[in-house]
């Protein structure tokens, strides 16, 4: 009974409140959005224009500093930067609220901006590491020799050539991602007083709330299995050799 509810989304009751699980969600999922889209789309934009470039510059100046840099930045953990940035931005430089949110258009964007900055600093070392790899990688295949001997330009072959053929781990590493944006993110949500799932999450642990727990498990669940299905179709988009059959 319990699982033939739980497959049509009857998710019951809250174990501490006694508030419908699903109104928790429908409140909590659009404060999750506001932070992890724009920091899932900064994150990647910036990661794969950084690592396009210094893959271009291969062992220049710009190069070796970028590396060092995102050894650093993979070194420190998240609940530093938080810390740090929470006391030097937020209560030093009075340049950002050190926590809370305010849906107002006006004033939302001043809550997220601290958040969304702390996210980019703790993961971007770790994908821009990644895609110059794979960016160094597709430079030494025979078709990027092909297009320089076709009069190609080498910042031409990268973008045009190299970028599209390295689109198939990226996506492997991407696009599992966009479901588990519905989830929230734990830590920033918590520290930040940012009213999400993550946050309703961590209030669940905290006051023995199992069936919460039980739900956000089965979207977990639900959400991994989405993120491979559409791993799998947008292979066939960005790569004709791939068929669904």
């Amino acid at each position: 009974d319990h699982f033939r509810r739980l497959l049509g989304f009857d998710f019951g009751d809250s174990d501490a409140d006694g508030t419908p699980i699903a109104d928790r969600l429908r409140r909590g999922v659009g404060p999750s959005l506001t932070l992890t889209v724009p920091l899932f789309l900064l994150g990647l934009l910036t990661s794969i224009s950084v690592a396009l470039a210094v893959a271009y510059a291969r062992e220049s100046l710009l190069d070796r500093a970028t590396r060092v840099a995102c050894v650093l930045l993979m070194s420190v953990p998240i609940l530093l930067y938080i810390v740090a940035g929470q006391y030097l931005l937020g209560k030093v430089l009075r340049w950002f609220p050190i926590s809370g949110y305010d849906p107002s258009p006006d004033v939302i964007v001043r809550f997220l901006a601290l958040p969304v900055l702390i996210g980019l600093a703790a993961n971007l070392g770790q994908e821009i590491r990644f895609y110059r790899t794979l960016f160094l990688e597709e430079r030494t295949r025979d078709y990027v020799r092909t297009a320089y001997a076709k009069g190609c330009s080498p910042g031409q072959a990268m973008r045009r050539h190299v970028l599209r053929n390295a689109l198939i781990p990226i996506l492997t590493d991407v696009v599992i991602e966009i479901p588990f944006l519905f989830t929230g993110a734990i830590l920033l949500e918590s520290f930040f007083g940012i009213p999400g799932l993550g946050t309703m999450t961590v209030d669940a642990v905290n006051g023995n709330d199992f069936a919460t727990l039980r739900v956000m498990v089965f979207l977990g669940a639900l959400l991994f299995i989405a993120g491979q299905l559409m791993t799998d179709i947008a292979y066939t988009l960005v790569d004709p050799r791939v068929r669904l059959e």
